[in-house]
């Protein structure tokens, strides 16, 4: 059977996209969904069609995994610990369908050149990606002398970060430097109907959120520009980010193990959907590629682990085998994160938007992706690999 027919429709599918459709069909062409709905489509035998009767497997919208170092993070433990750029696959074998990469503390041997360089080669291999400009530290890097017109200027840039606060990492911003790069974010988000966002690394710091709350008491800017992301990393650091949420802020979860200070993902994820919190304004990421070191009190290094795209999705599969319902948890994944970063074709299964598509098993667990209507992995089988993959 080909994988590489003009159209493909879809039989019988059990859709989330991501509230719960029911059964429906589809079709997919050029790169996008041209149909949904629950009455079969007739469609001419001079077409050539890809049939695939799903029987009642579950359909739902690609994964966004906003916060990952496609480029490698690392370089925390001396230059030989600078990881790789993050190959097509790891991301795809993931659900990821969808990619927003970033710098972190490494914002001098990497730059915006390079991400959005890498950028470009993950488009080329057929995944949608984007990028933020700036890194850990201020003065930002960019590429074009400053955060407002990377944004403006350079069509992959979404916003900036990843800005570290409350870290001994950062470059210890001050409240005017913070709202500094902030207006020039909601500025370029203005001109452009981009994300236009500030998104905030947080450390270990007791200040935690300090000074966004500074921010947002002291200046005009909008509450959405402020984006923080680890934020389940302390207990305390998560309910003072919950509160944002009821400002307007949107807050990110990290798929990265905590210890005993912090929530785990998946308690963090569950703990939120059991609140009166606003449940569109929590997205999940994975922070792949990056590395996840340990400090102790005087800053020194005391272990090391890198991140993956998969982390993200196991914690998916962690919430559904306690019973989560599928579509009260699938937005932080995919609906959320696409409405923060302002990604219209994104995250939801309808009519127009890209065929970003995750079929899951009897199990629920991934069976085949589809990115922008073009086959990854079909079958539990990765069948398109990045450039330099083996």
């Amino acid at each position: 059977m080909s994988l590489t027919k003009p159209f493909t429709l879809f039989k019988n599918a059990n859709v989330y996209a991501p509230d719960s459709l029911g059964m429906q069909h589809l079709v997919v062409a050029g790169g996008k969904i041209v149909y949904l709905g629950k009455s079969e489509p007739v469609l001419d035998d001079l077409l050539d069609v890809q049939v695939i009767d799903l029987a009642g497997q579950t359909v739902v919208p690609g994964f966004i995994d906003a916060h990952t170092h496609i480029t490698g993070g690392g370089g925390e433990a001396g230059f030989a610990t600078r990881v790789p750029p993050v190959p097509l696959s790891q991301f795809t074998r993931a659900g990821v369908t969808t990619v927003v990469g970033l710098l972190g503390t490494d914002d001098l041997t990497r730059n915006t050149e390079s991400i959005l360089a890498q950028v470009y080669a993950l488009r080329e291999e057929g995944l949608s990606a984007f990028c933020y400009t700036g890194g850990y530290h201020l003065p930002p890097t960019t590429l074009t002398g400053s955060v407002k017109s990377d944004i403006v200027f350079l069509e992959p840039v979404v916003g900036v970060g990843e800005l570290a606060i409350s870290d001994h990492r950062s470059s210890q911003p001050t409240l005017n430097e913070l709202l500094k790069v902030a207006s020039e974010a909601h500025v370029a988000r203005l001109m452009t109907g981009k994300a236009g966002i500030l998104h905030l690394h947080l450390g270990d710091g007791e200040r935690g959120l300090a000074l966004v709350r500074e921010a947002l008491s002291g200046s005009e800017i909008p509450a959405r520009t402020f984006n923080p992301t680890h934020v389940n990393r302390r207990r305390e650091l998560f309910e003072e980010a919950c509160e944002l949420t009821k400002l307007g802020c949107w807050i990110d979860v990290t798929a990265f193990e905590t210890g005993d200070v912090g929530y785990e993902p998946v308690d963090a994820l569950l703990k939120y959907m059991q609140s009166d919190y606003p449940q569109d304004k929590l997205t999940i990421s994975s922070d792949g590629g990056g590395c996840l070191p340990c400090f102790d009190h005087h800053g020194h290094m005391t272990k090391m682990d890198f991140a993956s795209s998969s982390a993200m999705t196991e914690v998916f599969y962690e919430l559904l085998d306690k019973g989560v319902a599928l579509d009260a948890c699938l937005p932080f994944f995919t609906r959320n994160v696409a409405t923060l970063m302002n990604f219209k074709t994104k995250g939801q299964i309808a009519q127009g938007m890209d065929a970003d598509i995750v079929i899951l098993n009897k199990d629920n667990r991934i069976s085949h992706v589809m990115a922008c209507g073009l086959w990854h992995m079909f079958e539990e089988k990765i069948i398109k690999k990045g450039t330099f993959e083996d």
